[in-house]
């Protein structure tokens, strides 16, 4: 009997570890990946040279064909929908999927979203989760609906959020639980045994895609709310301030247990201790442990002040910091599947 036949939608390298259990002895068992749909390559980097991303790359080594739209026009449409797959798989592909497209496989069009929905339904589930100071996020697998991230869910693969994780090393957590969600999952999908429950609405939060405003840093804010957003600002669009009349550019952060509230203005430099730069903020202090300055890296804050001291009576200006997070959904901006 033939495998069904399984297409992945994906353009970002979060997705990698469940295509390589797609492939490996067990998803090769359940079904049999045949093709691959994914961003057209875009230019890169200061040179901003033209490459194709992880997801590309990874299908070509393996001889998959890969299709890259620039868009789901009518007659990329027509042709998916001419010779549909069984099952689809969608994770941070970048293109809305219509109903066509959603509705063509027989098995579903079921999509891996990084967060325990229904929370931080959006763009940007994983930084405005660690942002936000949450202390556990995840990976939900849910069948794709029209609605934002709104579809059933079947299961989902918890993370812990540590206090010094950033985005980065969540990302690197989340891609590796898709892998025992899958294998946890597929086996009953295919033999109709999963089932999907639809979300607690009232439940939802909602998150939006990055810009550069959210850098942003308002010392007034409790430094433990500060921490939160600097590690989940890493690496982009990175928590920075003005100094010298440059950006500095927060990697890292915590709000040391014991500390209280200074009688120093918020944003003051205090000096610093063998893990980092102490700041005075509107209730405690924050403790910044990496920095990087233009055209340097990201360095420990103690090799950093080496190099280049801040002096203790420094102050940092604050900024209003945008929301990340609502409980409704932010204003429509084009947003990606995933």
């Amino acid at each position: 009997m033939s495998r069904p036949r399984a297409v992945f939608f994906g353009s970002d390298a979060i997705a990698l570890p469940l295509l390589d259990w797609l492939v490996g002895p067990a998803g090769a068992a359940l079904v049999d990946l045949t093709a691959v749909y994914t961003q057209p390559d875009r230019p890169v980097g200061r040179g901003q040279q033209v490459q194709a991303n992880a997801i590309k790359r990874w299908a070509l080594e393996r001889g998959l064909p890969v299709h890259q739209p620039e868009k789901l026009t009518p007659e990329v449409r027509a042709a998916y929908v001419a010779a549909p797959p069984d099952l689809a798989l969608v994770m941070a592909y970048g293109h809305i999927l219509r109903d066509d497209f959603i509705a063509a496989a027989p098995l579903g069009t079921i999509n891996f979203h990084a967060s325990l929905l229904p929370g931080y339904r959006g763009a940007s589930p994983i930084q405005s989760s660690v942002a936000a100071g949450e202390r556990e996020t995840g990976v939900s697998f849910m069948r794709i609906v029209r609605a934002l991230d709104a579809g059933p869910v079947a299961d989902r693969e918890a993370v812990p959020i540590g206090p010094l994780d950033t985005a980065l090393e969540i990302e690197q957590k989340l891609a590796a639980a898709c892998v025992p969600l899958l294998a946890r999952a597929l086996p009953r999908l295919l033999a109709g045994g999963l089932d999907f429950a639809p979300q607690a609405a009232a439940a939802a939060t909602f998150c939006r895609k990055l810009t550069k405003d959210d850098a942003a840093l308002d010392f007034a804010v409790p430094a433990v709310a500060l921490a939160a957003r600097i590690n989940g600002l890493n690496p982009w669009p990175a928590a920075q301030v003005d100094w010298r009349g440059q950006p500095l550019k927060f990697g890292l952060a915590d709000a040391p247990a014991g500390t209280t509230t200074t009688e120093a203005a918020p944003g003051s430099v205090l000096g610093a201790d063998a893990e980092g730069l102490l700041i005075a903020t509107g209730a405690g202090v924050l403790r910044v442990r990496r920095l990087q300055k233009p055209g340097g890296r990201m360095l420990a804050a103690a090799e950093f002040l080496r190099g280049s001291p801040i002096p203790p009576g420094t102050v940092f200006a604050s900024r209003p910091m945008p929301p990340l997070v609502a409980a409704q959904p932010f204003p429509v901006t084009p947003r990606t599947a995933g």
